[in-house]
């Protein structure tokens, strides 16, 4: 199996990768949203996310300190 990032020969301890390098960096395209699930974004999640950024202080629950 070759390495998604690179092509060398997959080391065995970083599957499906050749090294931790090549697992960061396709990390990395996740975090950064280079790599998406194809779907309708759900309104759910949408909603979600206009409640949070609409909240008030009084709204939201208190921070752990």
């Amino acid at each position: 199996m070759a390495c998604p990032i690179c092509g060398k020969d997959a080391d065995p301890k970083y599957r499906p990768f050749c090294s931790r390098r090549c697992a960061d960096i396709d990390l990395g395209h996740w975090l950064k949203g280079d790599y998406v699930i194809p779907g309708e974004a759900l309104e759910e999640e949408d909603d979600a996310r206009d409640e949070a950024a609409n909240a008030t202080a009084d709204d939201r629950p208190p921070r752990p300190n």
